[in-house]
């Protein structure tokens, strides 16, 4: 008997795990939505659904906010530590400056993203109920409101943070 003729008779046996299918098609096999060990479990979906896009509750200029808050908090780093200016003592400053203008320029996205008529959230197996407010170019608006606000503020205190302890 051959390797290939133990695989085919395998293959009608239900306890053999190699026939145990892990991924499963949510809806449609062609919405390319799957189930899998790691999104369909409780962990994960807690995970998600607590991030600020997704958490129930809060208005949409608070989601900008919390998402603005963890992005400006880490924003300038990269340019204190890499940019040309890293070895001056005005790195700090200059960092600031161009995670400021980094978040401006991600707000500006947000905004023309909320402009473009964007289609409605995706219900997926995660995040089986998104908020309303993304569904419009008026909550898109609020969200980058929130976020610039957020991310100028957060990456003000990193800076503060900085030049008083380091």
């Amino acid at each position: 008997m051959t390797i290939s003729d133990a695989v085919t008779r395998s293959n009608n046996n239900p306890s053999d795990p190699r026939n145990r299918t892990v991924v499963h098609p949510v809806d449609d096999i062609y919405s390319a939505n799957l189930e899998t060990p790691i999104n369909s479990s409780g962990w994960t979906k807690a995970y998600l659904n607590n991030l600020p896009a997704y958490r129930k509750g809060i208005s949409v200029f608070r989601r900008g906010v919390e998402s603005g808050v963890a992005h400006g908090l880490w924003i300038i780093f990269p340019f204190v530590t890499l940019g040309p200016l890293r070895d001056t003592p005005s790195a700090n400053l200059a960092g600031l400056v161009s995670g400021i203008g980094l978040l401006i320029i991600s707000t500006l996205l947000i905004f023309l993203y909320g402009a473009s008529n964007p289609p409605a959230p995706t219900l997926t197996l995660t995040t089986p109920r998104p908020p309303e407010e993304f569904k419009t170019s008026a909550g898109w608006i609020k969200y980058g409101n929130g976020f610039l606000i957020g991310g100028v503020v957060s990456a003000v205190v990193s800076y503060f943070l900085l030049t008083s302890f380091l």
